[in-house]
């Protein structure tokens, strides 16, 4: 029974973020979620251009 004893004081000592670092936590998520948004977008097209171009002079 040690382990749930043990459980339950690391979660006891454990410092939970706030409110306020909660919602900067979750701004900052989504802002990183839409740069490699934006990034992989302008990847794929940049190489679907570039594959119906090769595609192209093939045929």
């Amino acid at each position: 029974m040690k382990f749930f004893k043990d459980v339950f004081k690391l979660l006891k000592d454990t410092t939970w973020p706030t409110r306020k670092e909660r919602w900067t936590d979750f701004i900052s998520v989504m802002e990183y979620t839409a740069f490699f948004v934006v990034i992989i977008y302008i990847f794929d097209k940049v190489v679907a251009s570039g594959l119906f171009q090769i595609l192209n002079i093939f045929s």
